[in-house]
């Protein structure tokens, strides 16, 4: 139901209005207040900040029309005014306009054109609050969806094609906040949220940066991927800023006795991008999968403290562009033959 408020000094158009809509007014269509100067519209205003529409005299005691329409945008810029009014000259219609009135009307009313009117306002209002409403919940939604699954949601064929997939070749990153599981333990679960919501913002800052994206958060760690020109290079570069971004965090105020560190498995190679889950329960993981998404998080299983592990084959891509050394061989889970893996150091 739309709420309309009327301001006029003239009481009889309170009588007036109502017979006129009576219609909509029964079928609950539109609800009308009533205000006899700009200063009694103001406080109705205030009160009852549903109102979607001003209908409004421009000569009245107190607070004339066109004084009401400057307040009225800075109390709500949003809220719609029409002026109706017998002062139909272009010098007030030309001041109406410009302090925010959506359309004016002469006196003595039409009321089959003030009834077009108030339908054509009220349909521009339900317009902006949708329009509006779409913004607020699409940045809600941003924060708990990746921009890649957004941009696939918005394609075309994204109906039929909600289960394909795409093989790629692409770098994934795995990082994991060290010591974290010990410091829960003894530490107030407030806390503990901030200080892996501020360990996991300067984290991604730098994903962002080297144009990577967040695949997801798991626990206290980080699944990343880096796709198209020189993905391995850009995610070395950004494991080595958030190793050195956590290392210059503050100290988390009730937090004592631990300094953050990371330890990170990187891996390139061929994998499957595409919807992972039930359709049946509606339930899907834009995400990619594969050997290589695999060995990335074993390797990260191998990394110490502020580690920074690769394979071989990564370390053969990188060797003339970034310092490392080699670790040795070690055993991956689930795989039969022992691999050479690499620390980069810089």
């Amino acid at each position: 139901m739309a709420k309309i408020l009327v301001v006029d000094d003239e009481t009889d158009l309170e009588v007036l209005i109502k017979q006129k809509f009576r219609k909509q007014i029964r079928q609950n269509e539109y609800e009308f207040l009533f205000a006899i100067n700009g200063r009694d519209a103001l406080e109705k205003l205030a009160s009852d900040p549903g109102v979607d529409l001003v209908l409004s005299d421009i000569n009245m005691p107190e607070m004339d029309g066109l004084t009401l329409l400057s307040e009225i945008h800075e109390l709500n810029p949003l809220l719609k005014s029409v002026i109706v009014s017998a002062y139909g000259d272009m010098d007030n219609i030309r001041t109406a306009m410009n302090r925010g009135a959506f359309d004016f009307i002469t006196k003595p009313i039409n009321f089959e054109d003030l009834t077009i009117t108030v339908e054509k306002t009220l349909k521009h209002v339900r317009q902006l609050k949708e329009t509006l409403k779409a913004i607020k919940e699409n940045n809600i939604l941003k924060m708990y969806v990746d921009e890649n699954v957004l941009n696939f949601m918005g394609r075309q064929e994204y109906e039929s094609e909600i289960t394909a997939n795409e093989n790629i070749v692409a770098t994934v990153m795995f990082i994991d906040v060290c010591g974290f599981t010990a410091i829960t333990e003894r530490t107030p679960a407030d806390l503990v949220v901030k200080m892996l919501n501020n360990y996991f913002d300067a984290m991604v800052s730098e994903i962002i940066a080297h144009e990577g994206y967040v695949d997801k958060f798991m626990g206290d760690a980080i699944m990343a991927v880096f796709r198209g020109e020189f993905h391995l290079d850009r995610a070395i570069d950004a494991a080595l800023a958030i190793r050195n971004k956590i290392r210059e965090l503050p100290e988390i105020q009730g937090i004592t006795q631990y300094s953050p560190k990371v330890s990170i498995g990187i891996k390139s190679g061929e994998m499957v991008s595409g919807n992972i889950g039930s359709t049946s329960l509606r339930r899907l993981d834009y995400t990619v999968i594969g050997d290589s998404v695999n060995v990335a998080a074993r390797l990260q299983g191998a990394a110490g403290e502020n580690q920074i592990v690769i394979s071989q084959d990564c370390y053969s891509h990188v060797k003339d562009s970034f310092k490392c050394r080699e670790l040795g061989e070690v055993t991956l889970k689930n795989k039969a033959e022992p691999i050479t893996i690499y620390e980069v150091l810089e």
